[in-house]
């Protein structure tokens, strides 16, 4: 046990991993606001450097990184509706209304503030119950996985607006675009039509930046002459009375974050988007209503995306496994430094465990002063007139997209997507719908074909393995659960339970 305590508080008692720590989650937090400059950029990069460091080096500087990308992201999400990382897409939603209201002070604050709450909630977990979680994420079979994709398509109904059907054809839409390029299983090539470009996929943070910030550039040229919002942002650290507002939506976000990052290939961008979708079926009274500046909008996605990543090292440590492309490249820094995570790591280096989960704390403990510094300088970017700051994100958008492979091809998706992005707004279709096909959609391909082969291509075996697990029994029923909300039997239930009418 003192051993175990005195490798935990090892970067806080060295001023070099204390200064790489803090230089990392200062870099992280800029990186992932910066939309294009992924946060697995950045390490992927920084990896080339640290060769030659000591493994306790190059931890520090990668853990700084992760946690500080993943919050990253929420400001020029909230700022500018562009989502820095795919994890703070749901924080766009309500996000950026509430810049639009003059409160993206006070938004970047409560942000930063739950963020830090749920990375703790989050090390806590993988403190405590590492060893349990990592064994029930091995526990899961290709038709969980299959589960989870559907579920998590089925929050379309939260990013849909007022209109349902659109915001299912903007899903499938999504699925589709995320379909093209070859095959996982048999690398033959799917709607790419003889296109050499297309054999690759199209490339998700392309389509995102494009849909998202390109598409709203197009929008805001209708209104070019309209003076900008002045920002309020005298007031960033938000209220205590605020925080224990939202302090049992937190926990309960932190939660989903934790177990959603323990499963490979989830991650924070889908835990955030069910974050979001708890919030909106949970919250009786929301502050606003949802994706019209909701605290509550912005309170669970970034909540959930940040207990993510402590959740994403539990599999990576423990089994070896990565669950997500950041924690695939830690493992090969690990490698590189001549480690093999897995389960003996708990056994042969204990002590490298307990480092990451004390550098994991630190750099949380850091991500709260560096994150509520520099907001009033992000703020004025709204200010800024039109006519300036829209080229400004047009050129920020394009070198982010052509950063991400080195390929000017990508920018040309950008824009076809911005275009396309721009006429579903025009016709009153979300985006956000569209990204979130993108993402789920080869998941979802994947898992049912190798679900499938497990059963022998026997549908009837195929159904019945849904019900001779707990983990996917409990999946169907959620499920299940799900798609009954969504019916106008279950609202007239809920109005009447709480004594209103129903809708």
């Amino acid at each position: 046990m003192p051993e175990a305590v005195s490798y935990f508080f090892m970067s806080w008692t060295s001023p070099w991993l204390l200064f790489l720590t803090a230089a990392g989650t200062f870099a992280g937090i800029y990186v992932g606001a910066i939309p294009g400059l992924s946060v697995t950029m950045a390490v992927s990069i920084l990896i080339s450097f640290t060769f030659k460091w000591h493994v306790n080096e190059a931890l520090a500087l990668i853990a700084g990184i992760f946690l500080g990308g993943v919050y990253g992201g929420s400001r020029s999400a909230i700022l500018l509706n562009i989502p820095g990382a795919p994890a703070a897409i749901a924080t766009a939603l309500d996000g950026y209304p509430l810049a639009k209201r003059g409160e993206a002070g006070t938004a970047i604050g409560l942000t930063t503030v739950v963020s830090v709450f749920g990375g703790f909630i989050g090390i806590a977990t993988l403190a405590v119950g590492a060893p349990v979680l990592s064994n029930l994420a091995l526990l899961f079979a290709p038709r969980d996985y299959l589960m989870l994709a559907i579920w998590g398509l089925l929050l379309v109904g939260s990013l849909s607006g007022e209109s349902l059907a659109k915001g299912l054809f903007a899903g499938a839409l999504g699925v589709l675009i995320g379909m093209i390029g070859l095959d996982p299983l048999t690398a033959e090539g799917r709607f790419t039509y003889g296109i050499v470009e297309l054999t690759g996929g199209i490339p998700y943070v392309a389509a995102m930046i494009g849909f998202f910030g390109v598409s709203e550039v197009l929008v805001q040229l209708h209104s070019l002459k309209i003076t900008p919002v002045r920002q309020d942002v005298t007031r960033i650290i938000p209220s205590w009375a605020l925080l224990k507002k939202y302090l049992p939506l937190s926990l309960r976000c932190s939660t989903i974050g934790v177990f959603i990052g323990a499963l490979p290939g989830a991650g924070g961008d889908i835990a955030a988007l069910m974050a979001y979708d708890h919030a909106k079926r949970t919250t009786k009274n929301p502050s606003r209503p949802f994706g019209e500046g909701a605290y509550e909008g912005i309170v669970a996605p970034e909540t959930a995306n940040n207990s993510a990543v402590p959740g994403e090292y539990t599999p990576m440590l423990t089994l070896g496994i990565p669950g997500d492309a950041v924690t695939a490249v830690i493992i090969g820094a690990l490698y590189i430094h001549g480690l093999k995570p897995g389960p003996m790591l708990m056994i042969e280096t204990p002590h490298l465990f307990w480092f990451c989960v004390g550098n994991l704390v630190l750099a949380n403990l850091f991500l709260l002063p560096l994150g509520l510094s520099g907001i009033r300088i992000f703020a004025k970017m709204v200010e800024t007139p039109k006519a300036i700051l829209l080229p400004l994100i047009l050129v920020l958008s394009a070198v982010g997209t052509y950063a991400i492979d080195n390929n000017p091809v990508h920018v040309y998706w950008m824009l076809a997507f911005g275009v396309i992005g721009y006429f579903l707004k025009m016709y009153g279709f979300q985006v956000g719908p569209v990204i979130l096909g993108i993402i789920l959609g080869p998941l979802m391909d994947v898992s049912y074909r190798r679900a499938m082969i497990s059963a022998g291509d026997d549908p009837l075996a195929f159904l019945g393995e849904f019900f001779g697990s707990p983990i996917s029994a409990i999946l169907v029923a959620a499920l299940a659960l799900t798609l009954l909300s969504q019916t106008r039997l279950w609202r007239a239930l809920t109005a009447r339970r709480r004594g209103a009418p129903a809708t």
